[in-house]
């Protein structure tokens, strides 16, 4: 699959770019380059998502490791992100390619023209020959709206593009069933979550200038797998073999069909403002036979919410089922659980008479 795909996202992490003592690896920068350069001068399409931008304004401002406060991150991502960019656009210019720069923030996925606007940039500059490389605009994101990693922007991207595929790279060669060290074994394929069960999986790479590690590169590959794009997990070293179809890393084989942008949103980037806990029978109608959720299978409710606000659902136990777009505030649901519509219609009035999430609104996870 991805020896023949067309279209291709890869991202790349903080790990795989900035050498122990700080700043950009020149070495490991060229050598990505060469590889990707290889494979957009065959004809392939191909989209870098690249961190690295706070780990290249570090050694500038005088940094010794990567700051906590919001405030410095924007500052250094501000410094690094025109070094990063400076040094992708000669390493690729060495082969004929040129790149862009493409800045994105959570809140371009969540609003629908934003999400079209960005897809007929990105489009346009790859019919253009345009190597385009996307970071999160990590200068004016705020804790409260940003994707958190570069690889959920990566799965993201890909679906945004409809890409054939997505390829996550770091210094970790592939997902193991427990740590390598450790005895464990490659997993080769993942085709669902059961194939993941069990396994011990580690936390950010060598570096520590990445905010990801394999926890956030397995949520991005079942993102973009669960959205009918498959998706590969593996170390940069590792990238002309994985390019070229050779069985190296872990494998996600798509096992869901294409969402709207809507509920891609509501499923990974909505700020979640309260939870509704239901009872075995409505769980079993929200999760198994996708229907509405309705008064009468509530149990409980938490969180201070207004009409509109995107919810999760969880059973008895305190596992979340979903996520939804909830149609009554967190002060009027209360006095309607474990009621029926006809009765609510009957004692609150005919605007109570419809369902507390519609199933149209509702991701199941």
């Amino acid at each position: 699959m991805l020896r023949t795909a067309k279209r291709l996202v890869v991202k790349v992490g903080s790990s795989s770019l900035t050498s122990l003592a700080g700043g950009i690896s020149e070495e490991a920068l060229l050598a990505l380059v060469d590889v990707l350069a290889e494979r957009r001068n065959a004809g392939s399409q191909i989209i870098l998502v690249s961190s690295g931008a706070i780990a290249a304004g570090l050694a500038p401002l005088g940094l010794g490791r990567r700051p906590r406060d919001l405030a410095t991150q924007q500052a250094a991502a501000s410094v690094g992100q025109g070094l990063l960019v400076a040094r992708y656009t000669q390493a690729f210019g060495a082969h004929g390619i040129t790149v862009s720069q493409v800045l994105l923030t959570a809140e371009d996925l969540m609003r629908r023209q934003h999400y079209a606007n960005a897809y007929r940039a990105l489009n346009r500059l790859l019919h253009l020959g345009v190597l385009p490389v996307v970071n999160e605009n990590d200068t004016v994101a705020t804790h409260e709206i940003r994707f958190g990693d570069n690889d959920r922007l990566a799965a993201l991207v890909a679906h945004l593009v409809k890409a054939d595929a997505l390829v996550l790279l770091s210094d970790v060669d592939a997902i193991y069933d427990r740590p390598p060290r450790a005895g464990g074994t490659r997993i080769p394929l993942v085709a669902g979550p059961e194939d993941l069960a069990g396994a011990d999986i580690g936390s950010t790479g060598k570096a520590g200038v990445g905010t990801g590690g394999m926890v956030t590169k397995v949520d991005a590959a079942n993102i973009a797998a669960g959205s009918g794009i498959p998706a590969l997990v593996t170390s940069t070293p590792n990238a002309a073999r994985a390019l070229a179809g050779e069985d190296v890393g872990t494998w996600f084989s798509v096992n869901g069909s294409r969402r709207t942008p809507r509920l891609l949103w509501l499923a990974h980037l909505a700020s979640i403002q309260g939870r509704l806990t239901l009872d075995d029978g409505a769980v079993q109608a929200v999760r198994e036979r996708h229907r509405s959720l309705l008064p009468a299978g509530i149990t409980s409710v938490k969180g201070d919410f207004e009409p509109g606000d995107p919810v999760e659902l969880a059973d008895a136990q305190g596992r979340v089922i979903a996520r939804g777009l909830v149609n009554f505030s967190s002060y009027e649901l209360p006095r309607m659980l474990g009621r029926s519509t006809r009765e609510l219609a009957s004692s609150l009035g005919r605007q109570y008479e419809r369902e507390v999430i519609h199933v149209d609104d509702l991701v199941v996870l």
